[in-house]
């Protein structure tokens, strides 16, 4: 007898529950209280800045966007700079297929122009990015040019959240070249190299003004100007949607 009425509490509590869903008219098909599978969007301004060095005046940019699905997705980059009231001395944009393929990484592949005055050259890209150990963020890409040319450049930045509003950025960039390319003044080897540290204040999470200083080296063929090294301070925006 103490088995069966073991047997039948169960049962009686899937019939009630099973009625009172049916009383509540909720659907045979009703699904799970979740976020469906997107598609999703976002657009993110991650620096609009200039900068100020020995009387020249600057300005920079970096710009992604993404549309898609948790694992799949559709990315748009841009970056660029100059001096204020002059066209960009550098300025591109990719257009890349993404893939997740581990937590917080995806590859990359897909296509670069160079847009900026007198470059107009086309390349392939392949490339990571995504979240390392301690919530350093990574972007690495390999470029192969229309003429067989291969560069290759590095990404790495960190928030350390110093208040709930107030974020120290630091930030560093490598571009290396395997090819001479003359009639951009390029030369093989370490060519550009970036460090900076950016302080910001998230009026908003998605809007925060930042300042910031940075120190950026450069490696020209010697009829480009050589080698030069400059040292600017920052003022900019961050902000995504």
């Amino acid at each position: 007898m103490k088995c069966t009425n073991a047997l039948l509490i169960p049962l009686c509590l899937l019939a009630t529950t099973t009625f009172a869903a049916k009383q509540a008219g909720t659907p045979d098909d009703w699904e799970m209280p979740m976020h469906k599978p997107g598609p999703f969007w976002m657009l993110l301004g991650d620096r609009l800045e200039s900068g100020f060095a020995d009387g020249t005046d600057r300005y920079a940019w970096d710009v992604q966007g993404w549309y898609g699905y948790d694992f799949n997705r559709l990315r748009f980059k841009t970056e660029g700079e100059g001096e204020h009231g002059r066209s960009p001395e550098d300025a591109e944009v990719q257009l890349l297929f993404s893939r997740l393929f581990a937590p917080f990484w995806e590859w990359q592949v897909g296509v670069r122009r160079d847009v900026a005055t007198g470059s107009g050259r086309s390349h392939v890209v392949a490339g990571i990015q995504g979240q390392a150990p301690y919530r350093f963020e990574v972007d690495v890409a390999i470029f192969v040019s229309e003429d067989g040319d291969t560069s290759g450049r590095a990404e790495v930045e960190y928030d350390l959240r110093l208040t709930q509003r107030l974020v120290l950025q630091p930030r560093v960039e490598l571009n290396v070249s395997w090819s001479d390319v003359s009639e951009l003044g390029i030369t093989r080897g370490f060519n550009s190299a970036e460090a900076g540290v950016r302080v910001r204040y998230e009026v908003q999470r998605e809007f925060a003004p930042y300042f910031g200083i940075t120190w950026q080296k450069r490696n020209r063929i010697a009829g480009d100007a050589g080698e030069s090294s400059t040292a600017s301070l920052l003022l900019g925006v961050r902000a995504w949607f």
